[in-house]
């Protein structure tokens, strides 16, 4: 199941993404593509926030780290995977224990993942339509558990809130 979901600002994304942390009940793991500056670290914030971490200002990039864990009401790892330049840097990560783990596990610059099979992953794919504009697409798989059952409650909030962000003057 692909959504779509439309935002004006990093605001919008924000809470667009923390109404998905919100709606999640269990581990789950999220493939974030994007150009450099489409605003992934800002959906990252969000849907950690929804999880119930209360300061954004908290969550940075792992950039430099290439792994933040959160320890929430379900654990998170942040992976960044940006600066990885090639197999053996990966192999050194220890990406196999953090994706076995019972987490939501959200990994920016998941084409570095090639040889890693994940296909009960959602895929977020956030793409830059100019100026603020955002398109955030949420490819879902089949069988992902409880996100897919709320998806449907979820888009309605996230266009309801859309709406009253416009209409509030957030852009």
């Amino acid at each position: 199941m692909i959504i779509n979901i439309f935002t004006h600002s990093a605001e919008q994304t924000f809470r667009s993404a923390y109404v998905i942390g919100q709606s999640i009940c269990g581990p789950r793991i999220f493939l974030i593509e994007g150009s450099l500056g489409a605003g992934k670290t800002v959906f990252c914030k969000g849907l950690i926030c929804g999880l119930g971490l209360e300061d954004p200002n908290d969550v940075t990039s792992p950039s430099f780290t290439l792994i933040n864990e959160y320890l929430l009401r379900i654990p998170v790892f942040h992976v960044d995977l940006y600066r990885i330049s090639n197999r053996r840097d990966l192999e050194t990560l220890g990406l196999e224990e953090i994706l076995g783990q019972a987490a939501v596990i959200l990994v920016e610059w998941p084409e570095k993942l090639e040889e890693y099979e994940l296909e009960k992953a959602t895929q977020v794919c956030i793409i830059d339509l100019g100026g603020e504009d955002r398109r955030i697409e949420l490819n879902q798989p089949t069988k992902v558990g409880s996100l897919q059952a709320r998806t449907t409650e979820t888009s309605e909030l996230v266009s309801y809130k859309q709406t009253s962000f416009i209409n509030a003057g957030i852009e």
